[in-house]
């Protein structure tokens, strides 16, 4: 299977472009964002839980990196809140368990560097916020290795941010408010992939914005 596989192309899904589709287990399902592969491949997602529902053992060949967007998702090891930011590498293994409100998370799978291999949560809601690089921007890093970067970017209403190119490629999430650059608007919900060498002049309005953000990840030429 493959969606969305052309690394080299820029991908825009909005929610009215969400389509779910059941997962092999009862009560998930799933919207593929983009994919390669069947149930073991390369893999980005949103993925929904019903309340009470279970997903079977599994392990992470590739790794799983996920971020609770509703709900309470637990495993064996903890419960993560909404906000939470999950990195399980390469060799790990949970059985997911879903309680009473359900859940909704971002996931990557198949998708680590072999040499990455924190195991680690983050709390967002509880973590510290650092000054951007312009003013009306806050940012909390999640999550650096190699050229790959990842943190959650809070716009004030009505900032502007410079010009700039995406070495690596850059993906977002909009988790809050309403993301713009020149090329359009884009809603909470929405998940935008950037290629290697893309460009943009981002910005916000009257509402602000909250995005998870991921950098340098992307196939490249140089790689």
């Amino acid at each position: 299977m493959k969606v969305n596989a052309d690394f080299e192309q820029p991908v825009v899904i909005r929610p009215e472009d969400y389509e779910w589709v059941p997962s092999p287990m009862p009560g998930v399902e799933r919207m593929m964002l983009d994919r390669i592969g069947e149930e073991a491949g390369h893999a980005t997602s949103l993925v929904r839980f019903e309340a009470d529902s279970e997903f079977s053992p599994h392990g992470h060949p590739g790794g799983e990196e996920f971020f609770v967007l509703e709900g309470v998702f637990s495993d064996e090891h903890q419960d993560y809140p909404a906000g939470s930011y999950v990195r399980n590498p390469i060799g790990t293994a949970h059985t997911p368990r879903i309680g009473t409100e359900g859940a909704t998370i971002f996931v990557k799978l198949c998708q680590f560097e072999k040499e990455d291999q924190r195991q680690f949560s983050k709390n967002t809601n509880e973590a510290e916020w650092f000054p951007g690089l312009v003013p009306g921007l806050t940012v909390m890093p999640l999550h650096e290795y190699g050229t790959e970067h990842v943190a959650l970017v809070k716009w004030a209403p009505n900032t502007l941010f410079k010009p700039h190119q995406h070495w690596g490629g850059e993906e977002i999430l909009v988790l809050e408010g309403t993301f713009y650059d020149e090329y359009g608007e884009y809603p909470k919900g929405t998940w935008i992939r950037s290629p290697h060498l893309s460009n943009h002049h981002p910005f916000t309005k009257e509402d602000g914005a909250l995005i998870y953000v991921k950098t340098g990840h992307l196939p490249t030429l140089e790689k």
